[in-house]
């Protein structure tokens, strides 16, 4: 497949009911291992690739690093490859829009942004915020790419008190039709993992929805029951990766020879 073929393959993936199931890569080394286990699609996450080469999450790896990275990622699997943009590496709609550019150019097809303000406080306002997911829409255009924007409000990741969540869900329904209309082609809303609040979430907004597993989230059959389109696994993989390695390494170094 091209990357237009690519991209479209993607997209056809999120199907209410029937999710797309995620279970995210940090370099082209477990990108491969994620396509032979027989992933329809592979995709970083930030945090992940931030850790797996030093950097703490929130834009800390540098742009180039990174597009070196997906590039290498891309240049390995066959699949169509989704990329943890956290907040496209920029503030304006210029500058969010020439970062995507870049991403396009390196065969990524799909990308998470966020609207949390990195390196800031609290989140963008809808308008700000449609403004750069409308920028990221013309520069795929542009670019003749049908680019996955997987639009990510963090409403629910700041409220670490669950109980609350129900009452964010207006804020989060207003969100997610503004950046449908902005040129957003799924909604991502971490931290959620109240089903009555899911199921609500998946019938009132157009998008297909992303849920990431978390402690307390349904499983996976209990989400696709509601509606969800896209199953996320975020840092999880990588932290479960680095312990079973750490031990095999303890095991290891643990021989004594006579």
């Amino acid at each position: 497949m091209n990357q237009i073929e690519k991209a479209r393959s993607f997209a056809s993936l999120h199907e209410k009911g029937a999710p797309l199931i995620l279970y995210n890569i940090w370099d082209a080394g477990t990108a491969k291992a994620a396509e032979e286990a027989g992933a329809k699609a592979v995709a970083t996450g930030s945090w992940s690739v931030a850790a797996a080469h030093g950097f703490g999450d929130g834009e800390k790896i540098p742009l180039d690093l990174l597009l070196t990275i997906v590039q290498r990622i891309v240049g390995n699997v066959a699949v169509p490859m989704s990329v943890d943009f956290e907040g496209a590496y920029g503030t304006t709609p210029e500058q969010v829009a020439a970062s995507t550019r870049r991403l396009i150019g390196t065969g990524a097809i799909g990308m998470n942004v966020e609207d949390r303000i990195v390196g800031g406080d609290g989140l963008y306002d809808i308008a700000a915020q449609s403004a750069r997911l409308s920028a990221m829409r013309q520069a795929a255009e542009q670019a003749g790419i049908p680019l996955f924007i997987n639009a990510r409000t963090d409403l629910f990741l700041r409220e670490n008190d669950r109980t609350r969540h129900p009452a964010l869900l207006p804020a989060a329904l207003e969100r997610a039709q503004a950046y449908a209309a902005a040129g957003a082609s799924g909604f991502f809303a971490p931290g959620l993992v109240d089903a009555t609040s899911i199921g609500t979430l998946c019938r009132e907004t157009a998008l297909p929805v992303n849920v990431m597993l978390l402690d307390g989230a349904p499983p996976v059959g209990a989400l696709a029951d509601l509606g969800v389109a896209r199953v996320s696994h975020g840092p999880g993989p990588y932290r479960t990766a680095m312990r079973q390695f750490r031990d095999l390494a303890e095991a290891a170094l643990a021989v004594r020879i006579a």
